[in-house]
């Protein structure tokens, strides 16, 4: 059973492919080894979700080249 980390002191920053503006954005945490929790920026209190850092890695890669 996977564990999600203690996230209630987590540094949130929004992903460098953000529009700038209010819309679209995600926020990503560091300093989780081997994790990347990502939310919402727009519901900074609702849902976390918690990937690999390898699915995140796979993920990103793919959307960048469309």
């Amino acid at each position: 059973m996977k564990h999600t980390p203690d996230l209630s002191t987590a540094a949130w920053r929004k992903s460098s492919y953000s529009d700038g503006g209010d819309n679209n954005c995600i926020e990503v945490a560091d300093g989780y080894p081997g994790l990347v929790p990502v939310r919402d920026s727009k519901v900074p209190d609702g849902e976390v979700l918690v990937f690999g850092a390898a699915s995140w890695a796979a993920f990103v890669t793919h959307t960048v080249r469309g």
